[in-house]
């Protein structure tokens, strides 16, 4: 009775770390990807980057450059949207949950002896 219920509480451990934060983590990634409109600023997982100039079902295609070099790319290729992340970033503006953060001190260097003489007056006492 004990292993039996030692395995369903690793299983419950084990969804609740892994499984349901990483279903989290792509039902996100889908939507942002849904949510893509023209004029976002996008970068893909393979480090292309550019704006969205038409956005199809499966496809969208961006404009890398000021040359108006276009291409069409899957939707699942988008790693992130740049123009919702900056909006994010933003309004995510976290105030510090007890005051402000002490300054950071200086820690002074500690002496360092290097004459034989020193190691030895050290050593006696």
């Amino acid at each position: 009775m004990d292993s039996v219920l030692m395995i369903v509480l690793m299983f419950a451990v084990f969804y609740f770390m892994l499984i349901r934060p990483e279903k989290k983590r792509k039902q996100q990634a889908e939507n942002m990807r849904n949510s893509l409109k023209k004029n976002d600023k996008i970068s893909t997982i393979g480090g292309i980057i550019g704006t969205v100039v038409a956005v199809n079902e499966a496809t969208i295609v961006i404009e890398t450059s000021d040359d108006r070099v276009r291409i069409e790319l899957a939707k699942w290729a988008v790693g992130v949207n740049e123009t919702q992340a900056a909006a994010a970033a933003a309004s995510n503006t976290k105030k510090p949950m007890f005051g402000k953060k002490a300054p950071k001190e200086e820690v002074p260097a500690a002496e360092e002896s290097t004459s034989a003489e020193d190691l030895t007056k050290d050593i006696e006492g």
